[in-house]
């Protein structure tokens, strides 16, 4: 037997992304999967289960049975994971805790990356690092740079760094679990940390304020997603929305 096939993952996985993985690891690699994690209610529940892998509701998992759970678990993923994972999971596995994050760490650590890299005009890109006990602040292990002009908006942002995480996750899967990679610490002094309630706070719009045009166009563009809130003013009591849809124009349109 290769030294692949002794490898064991457990994978806590969360929307597309969890479900891309769980797809591209039962067809590719199915018998390192030990077992998959996933919240409450997940529509990814049922495709596990397709894929005969152990399922638990990550409220089930407690700091009494963590050791059990993950016994003979070399890494785990997460796969999209909205929730902070408590210091017994990061420390049940023999390598350690890979986390997929949406920014170019350690840029945008923390929530709502696609609004705050084109709010502060930070660059943007996916990492794969390993999760410590701060917020995105463990070492990285690959990243993938995403450009991005004055078209895209929050949307696109969050649309491109889906298509990329789940594309560099699969590139470098062997890497990882072959442990063929540098550990690179992050100097969290030069980036950027943002919590949930700095996005509502931030997209406040004030009719006699004055703006810097191309502060205001980042503004408005970054909180532009469909079916979600975006940036709003007052007026006499009442309440508005504003989205902006910006495209170059080509040379047959000048």
């Amino acid at each position: 037997m290769d030294n692949i096939r002794e490898r064991f993952v457990s994978v806590f996985a969360d929307q597309d992304v969890g479900i891309e993985v769980i797809r591209f690891l039962a067809e590719k690699y199915p018998w390192h999967i030990k077992n998959v994690i996933t919240t409450q209610g997940s529509n990814i529940t049922s495709l596990v289960k397709s894929f005969k892998y152990d399922t638990l509701v990550s409220e089930e998992i407690v700091e009494s049975n963590a050791k059990c759970i993950f016994n003979g678990v070399d890494i785990i993923f997460l796969a999209w994971w909205p929730n902070i994972v408590p210091k017994f999971i990061i420390e049940a596995p023999r390598i350690g805790v890979v986390n997929f994050h949406p920014s170019l760490l350690p840029f945008n650590r923390g929530k709502h990356y696609n609004f705050w890299t084109l709010v502060e005009n930070t660059p943007f890109g996916v990492t794969l690092h390993f999760a410590d006990d701060g917020i995105d602040s463990g070492d990285i292990i690959f990243q993938e740079i995403i450009p991005k002009d004055w078209e895209d908006t929050g949307e696109t942002l969050y649309i491109k760094a889906k298509d990329t995480i789940i594309s560099l996750f699969k590139k470098r899967y062997l890497d990882i679990i072959e442990g063929r990679y540098t550990r690179r610490k992050q100097h969290t002094q030069f980036g950027s940390l943002h919590y949930s309630n700095q996005m509502d706070i931030q997209s406040r719009l004030y009719l006699d304020k004055s703006y810097n045009l191309r502060d205001l166009l980042n503004l408005l563009r970054a909180r532009t997603f469909k079916g979600n809130p975006a940036c709003s003013f007052i007026d006499e009591d009442r309440k508005f929305e504003v989205r902006i849809s910006i495209s170059e124009v080509t040379d047959e349109q000048k």
